[in-house]
């Protein structure tokens, strides 16, 4: 016996919010390639790199375990891995075991990465500041944090910020 499937209509977009899903997608998309190319040209780094460095910079002892950084920086620990070992090799960043659990990877940003980091800084948040905030009012900055939480808390990604803070606990992991 043949089973019938019941077939269930999309909910297709309004025309309002294919505008708005359109610009925001255009956006995901143009925001990270201009981000690239500030970062290379003033800092000489792939943005990326300077997201990871950035990350183990705010932590206690400039040390996270590579699960960590990974979820910080929205990566694989693979795509991280290789990024990693190419920091090491510029001696931005030191990777050793966790004393504390053997099977994990602990990443420290080094003294050199510490004045990299340092360096590249005024120029990110220049760039930030200039493409992000302000083309904002403050009410419209507020609800780009709360609709960015809601999307995070959809795709149940907690926002590095909630537990990069010092105190706080990162997400369970596995490395």
């Amino acid at each position: 016996m043949d089973e019938e499937r019941e077939t269930v209509e999309p909910r297709w977009l309004d025309a309002d919010e294919q505008q708005q899903w359109y610009a925001f997608a255009y956006v995901l998309t143009q925001l990270p390639a201009a981000l690239e190319t500030r970062m290379q040209r003033d800092a000489g780094i792939a943005h990326f790199e300077y997201v990871v460095m950035s990350a183990l910079s705010m932590a206690p002892e400039r040390t996270l375990r590579m699960s960590e950084v990974a979820q910080y920086a929205g990566s694989t620990l693979s795509r991280l891995s290789n990024v990693v070992i190419r920091l090491e090799k510029r001696g931005w960043v030191h990777r050793h075991p966790d004393p504390s659990d053997g099977r994990a990877t602990l990443a420290t940003l080094t003294d050199e990465g510490m004045d990299k980091v340092a360096a590249a800084a005024p120029s990110h948040v220049d760039a930030v500041r200039r493409l992000v905030f302000d083309p904002l009012t403050k009410a419209q900055q507020r609800q780009l944090g709360a609709a960015s939480q809601r999307i995070l808390g959809a795709l149940n990604a907690p926002c590095p910020t909630d537990w990069a803070a010092p105190g706080a606990t990162p997400p369970a992991d596995q490395d």
